[in-house]
């Protein structure tokens, strides 16, 4: 089988314009985890689409390097033709996953990855809280800004609608500052508002198909506020005890809730006094993927093709508690 893997960032995505971006640390963790678990499989052969502005692969595929005069999408449609299957990381924002996966499926290629559809549940944040809130799925409550939000006495945050993580999230000391920050209504179009819940920031990684799902493990997040927004500094994977007891029937429950969600899936959530409360759901690779290999001690790649080969039947995955995986994301070394 031949894999077309492309990652926005490292891509070519962002050709032509300025190469810097505060994501680049991510993008570059979660593709050379997917490419060293896929590169040791057999009859598997890559292209990659590769930035030219950034350092060689280390890995043995085929190397696509877009120009700066490419179209970059028409580019990744040529990239596409040229493969059996494509395996896409890219931010569920701006209709870019959803773009390359409907390209995908166009084109009469397999795809490694989500439903169009329910990558565009998943991209709307609003949308996430609805799907997951009929199963009776708890969520951080989430308000449109168009709309009357009503009053909680503690720290706000505001964040796009259509936004992948913490990207242009900004977070408030109280309401009534929140509030006086939404009089500039051009700024804030197509946000949401979420009270800030005290918790633990953690994420579940899974495997889902056909409205059920594998939990493969649940993970600790070290996420920093900067300024007045986050960003992810690490993960610990497979960190939180006990987790297959705890979460599985939360994993089960959000594939049900959202139809089309395929492959991995990331969960982002918040764990409280009073149970776990969803912040978003990624239908996508995420950070926490690079340490599942080591973690699990099985390589999540081979599991997913595996069902892209078997029929989509789930794969049975034995849990390892005793183990975890630290992902920390070096910003400095891809700044």
């Amino acid at each position: 089988m031949r894999i077309f893997v492309v990652e926005y960032i490292t891509g070519g995505g962002l050709i032509g314009g300025p190469m810097s971006s505060r994501f680049l640390a991510e993008a570059e963790t979660m593709l050379g985890a997917l490419l060293d678990d896929l590169s040791v499989l057999p009859d598997v052969h890559l292209l990659v689409s590769r930035d030219p502005r950034l350092p060689p692969l280390d890995c043995s595929c085929d190397v696509f390097t877009p120009a700066v005069t490419d179209d970059i999408w028409q580019a990744w449609a040529h990239c596409i033709n040229r493969c059996d299957a494509v395996w896409a990381i890219m931010p569920e924002s701006d209709g870019l996953l959803q773009r390359i996966s409907r390209m995908t499926l166009a084109q009469g290629r397999r795809l490694i990855g989500s439903h169009p559809a329910g990558v565009a549940i998943a991209a709307s944040k609003s949308l996430t809280a609805k799907y997951l809130q009929r199963m009776n799925i708890d969520t951080v409550p989430t308000f449109d800004v168009a709309a009357k939000i009503p009053f909680r006495d503690s720290r706000w945050v505001l964040k796009p609608d259509d936004g992948a993580g913490g990207e242009g999230a900004r977070a408030f000391a109280s309401y009534s500052t929140m509030r006086r920050a939404l009089q500039d209504r051009d700024r804030y179009t197509g946000y949401v508002a979420q009270p800030y819940v005290q918790g633990i920031a953690a994420s579940l990684s899974m495997l889902c198909c056909d409205g059920t799902a594998t939990l493969l493990s649940a993970n600790l997040q070290q996420v920093h506020e900067s300024g007045e927004g986050f960003e992810l500094e690490g993960v610990l994977v497979n960190g939180i005890p006990n987790a297959h007891a705890h979460y599985s029937w939360l994993a089960r429950s959000v594939a049900r809730a959202i139809p089309g969600l395929w492959g991995y899936v990331g969960v982002d959530l918040v764990l409280t006094a009073g149970g776990p409360l969803i912040l978003e759901v990624n239908p996508r690779l995420t950070v926490s993927y690079a340490g599942l290999h080591s973690a699990l001690a099985v390589n999540p790649a081979r599991l997913i093709l595996r069902m892209l080969r078997k029929g989509f039947v789930l794969p049975p995955c034995t849990p390892v508690s005793c183990w975890s995986s630290r992902v920390a994301l070096d910003v400095s070394r891809v700044a």
